[in-house]
């Protein structure tokens, strides 16, 4: 089940995101800058906030969240991006992330575009957004945490999605 997150789902956002970071960047990121990256981000502050500002929801498995998706509220160009997308490493590849992704469009079928910053090495990321229609548009160097690291730019059409 996909549903919107609420403040109880707080802690399991949390835990989510540390263990699917923890096995995503292992070997990539040191454990310290992920570790560092991930409290700040995903403080109880931060995600009270998120809930505010941005859209989030919770990918459920017998009423236990295993998944979240976050992203922006369409702006005046009616971009939006999609900012986190995490499932946990037992429940990847059997629709969790494919359902998150569905329900993120039909919350932005106004929208024309979705973008998603990727680390250049996080391959099962970049394979997801790929085979879910998203573009590579470009891969640049950037610093993360004080870590040189490189990020690919994609985007996902959204208008042209939905007449399909």
């Amino acid at each position: 089940m996909i549903r919107p997150m609420t403040i109880k789902d707080i802690v399991h956002v949390q835990r989510i995101a540390h263990e699917t970071w923890r096995e995503t960047y292992k070997g990539i990121i040191p454990q310290d800058i992920q570790t560092a990256f991930i409290n700040r981000s995903y403080s109880d502050a931060m995600l009270k906030k998120r809930m505010e500002k941005t859209c989030l929801l919770i990918a459920e498995c017998d009423g236990v969240p295993v998944g979240f998706i976050n992203f922006t509220k369409k702006d005046a160009d009616g971009d939006s991006e999609l900012t986190a997308m995490y499932v946990l490493p037992g429940y990847q590849k059997v629709g969790y992330g494919k359902k998150l992704f569905k329900n993120a469009l039909s919350m932005l079928r106004d929208a024309e575009r979705l973008f998603v910053y990727v680390d250049g090495q996080n391959r099962n990321g970049r394979s997801f957004y790929e085979k879910q229609g998203f573009e590579l548009q470009s891969v640049f160097q950037e610093d993360f945490e004080g870590l040189p690291v490189e990020t690919a730019e994609y985007i996902y059409t959204i208008q042209s999605a939905v007449l399909v």
